[in-house]
C-alpha cells in the first residue's frame, strides 16, 4: 500500500539555545570532576527526556537543599534561584555550582540595579515558574509585583507611579509580553524598561521561525515538555500564527496521528530545552507512515556560546 504524500517543514532555530546546552555541560562535567551523585535541585532544565539521561550517570534531583547531604555537590538549575538559596548553601558549607543561564542572571542583575536606585520592580511572567521564582527572589519581599496578563495591570498597587521599572521573564511569547508593556506604559509612563529586551534571543527566535512556516501547514508540532514555559508559547505562537492544530510533544509516541489524517504539510519544531535526539525520532515516525517531503525553513542563525564556571575547568 502506498504512503500518502507529506511535506514537513523543518522550523530553524529550534531545540537547544546555549543557556541549556550550558546547564546540561555542568551535569556531565561535574558528575567527571566528583563522581556520582551530584545534586541538583530542580530538573537542570524542563525535559524529561534530558533528566532521565543525567539521571542514569548519578545525578539526583531534589526539590529543595534540605534533601542534600551537605559532603556532596550540588548545582542549581537554568532558571535560576532565590538569594536564599546560595545563601542556604554556604551556610551549610556545601559546594554549589550555579547553572543559572546567563540571560536570566542578567534579568537579575538588572533588578537589582532598579532596586539599588530606589525603583519598584514589575515582572512579567508566569506565576510559580522556577525563574520567575527565581528573580522575584532577588529582592525583598514587596519589591517585585508580578503580572501576567494586560488585564493584571489595571489591578497593580504601586508604592510610587513615577518610581517603577519593568523586567520580564526571559521565555514568554513576544507578542503578549509587548501587549502587556503596552498596558504598563499606558498606565504609568514614566516605568523603566529594560535597555535590551529581556526575552532571550532564542525564545525570539523560535517563535519567528513557526510565524515563518504557520502559514504552510496543516498542523504544527512542537517538542517539549508541558511544564516548558518556552515549548508551551511555540504551540501558542503556531495557533495566534494561523495554524489551529498546534499540539506539544514530548516524543514521537505522543504524537495524535489522527488528528493528522488528511494533513498534506506539518510543521516541526522543538522547545530550547528539547534535544535534537527527539527532532530525528518524530521524523522517523512520520516517514513511516508518510513518503515525507523534507523542507528546512530557516529564519536565523545562532552561534552563542556561553562558558561553564571557572571550578569545572580547573583539575580536581
Amino acid at each position: 500500500m502506498e504512503k500518502p504524500a507529506l511535506t514537513l517543514y523543518l522550523a530553524a532555530p529550534r531545540g537547544f539555545c546555549a543557556g541549556v546546552d550550558r546547564a546540561i555541560k555542568i551535569v556531565e562535567m561535574a558528575l567527571r570532576k566528583w563522581g556520582a551523585p551530584v545534586y541538583v535541585r530542580h530538573e537542570i532544565v524542563h525535559n524529561k527526556f534530558v533528566v532521565d539521561s543525567l539521571r542514569d550517570q548519578g545525578a539526583v534531583f531534589v526539590e529543595e537543599l534540605d534533601e542534600c547531604p551537605p559532603d556532596r555537590p550540588v548545582i542549581f538549575s537554568a532558571h535560576g534561584v532565590p538569594k536564599s538559596v546560595p545563601a542556604e548553601a554556604e551556610a551549610r558549607e556545601m559546594l554549589y555550582v550555579d547553572a543559572t543561564c546567563p540571560l536570566v542572571s542578567k534579568v537579575h542583575i538588572e533588578a537589582e540595579r532598579h532596586h539599588e536606585n530606589g525603583l519598584q520592580m514589575v515582572m512579567i511572567g508566569h506565576a510559580g515558574h522556577p525563574e520567575t521564582v527565581g528573580t522575584m527572589g532577588q529582592l525583598p519581599d514587596g519589591e517585585v509585583l508580578l503580572v501576567e496578563t494586560p488585564e493584571d495591570v489595571a489591578g497593580l498597587e504601586v508604592r510610587d507611579p513615577s518610581r517603577l521599572a519593568f523586567i520580564t521573564q526571559t521565555t514568554l511569547s513576544v507578542d503578549d509580553t509587548a501587549g502587556i508593556v503596552a498596558a504598563l506604559k499606558a498606565r504609568f509612563p514614566a516605568i523603566v524598561g529594560p535597555h535590551k529586551e529581556d526575552i532571550c534571543y532564542a525564545t525570539t527566535n523560535r517563535q519567528s521561525a513557526v510565524k515563518a512556516i504557520a502559514g504552510k501547514i496543516d498542523a504544527l508540532l512542537v517538542i517539549g515538555a508541558p511544564n516548558s514555559s518556552n515549548s508551551r508559547r511555540l504551540v501558542e505562537v503556531g495557533r495566534a500564527a494561523g495554524c489551529a492544530h498546534s499540539q506539544l510533544v514530548q516524543r514521537a509516541d505522543d504524537i495524535d496521528w489522527r488528528a493528522l489524517e488528511g494533513a498534506g504539510a506539518v510543521g516541526i519544531t522543538a522547545g530550547a530545552s528539547a534535544p535534537e535526539v527527539l527532532v530525528d525520532e518524530v521524523v522517523t515516525a512520520f516517514r513511516d507512515r508518510f513518503e515525507v517531503m523534507l523542507e528546512r525553513v530557516e529564519t536565523a542563525q545562532e552561534n552563542v556560546e556561553f562558558k561553564v564556571p571557572r571550578v569545572l575547568r580547573e583539575p580536581a
